[in-house]
C-alpha cells in the first residue's frame, strides 16, 4: 500500500472526510477525489496507479516536474509529489515508479 501523507493537516483533514470533501469541492468532486485517493492507497507502488482514465497519473512537466498528478472532475486534478527519501531512481536518472510507496498530497487545483 502507498502510505499517504499530506502538506497540511487542514488538507489531510479535508481529504480524509466525505463531507469536508463535499462542502469544499461539491459534492461530484468531493465524491471523485475520494475515489482517487482510495486508488492511491489500494495501490502497491505508484507504477500501479492507472495512466489512463478516470485516474490518468501522469508527471508534471516545468515549474512542476517531479510532481504528479491524478484527474478529480475537470478541471482539478490530485497533486502529489514522492515521499520516499531517498528518491528511488532509475539508471537515466528518472524516478522508478515501481518502488515509489509514499506520497505526498500537495494540493488540489487547476493548474492550468
Amino acid at each position: 500500500m502507498v502510505q499517504i501523507s499530506f502538506k497540511t493537516k487542514k488538507l489531510g483533514a479535508t481529504l480524509n472526510d466525505i463531507r469536508l470533501l463535499e462542502r469544499s469541492y461539491g459534492s461530484t468532486c468531493g465524491r471523485k477525489i475520494a475515489r482517487r485517493m482510495a486508488v492511491l492507497a489500494a495501490a502497491s507502488s505508484l507504477a500501479d496507479v492507472p495512466t489512463t482514465p478516470p485516474e490518468r497519473r501522469h508527471q508534471l512537466s516545468g515549474d512542476r516536474d517531479e510532481q504528479f498528478s491524478v484527474d478529480a472532475e475537470h478541471p482539478y486534478r490530485l497533486i502529489f509529489e514522492v515521499a520516499n527519501d531517498p528518491m528511488p531512481r532509475l539508471a537515466d536518472g528518472g524516478i522508478d515508479l515501481r518502488k515509489v510507496t509514499a506520497i505526498k498530497i500537495l494540493a488540489v487545483k487547476d493548474y492550468h
